[in-house]
């Protein structure tokens, strides 16, 4: 467990961009079984999540044209049962933080995992996930 001193303001990188924190495994599987689309970001205290996947992830749903219908982030080493949960939704893909899935009714579409996220710039993520956003999510801005 990571202190949460260190790890509040981590949260409030994606939160304040309207991700929901889901501390709790059963609000995991209902907002990812909700229908429509789901994006999840399983946050970490590592540097590529600091300076790669959070900033990814907050480009893509304040510039992508179509957006999730729900966005959700658990914090690896931290809510440990949240992040088992949502990575039972994520299999065959092994276990990996940071990773961000998009879920469309429940079934994962698209999921970026941290070897794609270590060494490649947000900005290039941040394409690839709106080029998903725009494929499976049907509202646009």
């Amino acid at each position: 467990m990571y202190p949460e001193e260190l790890v509040i303001p981590m949260k409030k990188e994606l939160t304040a961009v309207g991700f929901m924190d889901v501390v709790n495994p059963a609000d995991v599987a209902s907002v990812i079984n909700k229908k429509g689309t789901t994006f999840v970001v399983v946050n970490s205290v590592c540097g590529c999540a600091a300076r790669n996947a959070r900033p990814a992830a907050k480009m893509a749903v304040e510039s992508g044209k179509a957006k999730p219908d729900h966005l959700i982030t658990v914090f690896a080493g931290v809510d440990k049962d949240a992040v088992s949960k949502a990575r039972e939704f994520m299999m065959p893909y092994p276990p990996s933080s940071p990773s961000m899935a998009l879920f469309k009714d429940g079934e994962l579409v698209h999921i970026v995992e941290r070897h794609h996220i270590e060494g490649r710039p947000a900005e290039m993520i941040a394409e690839n996930l709106m080029m998903a956003f725009e494929e499976y999510c049907g509202q646009t801005v």
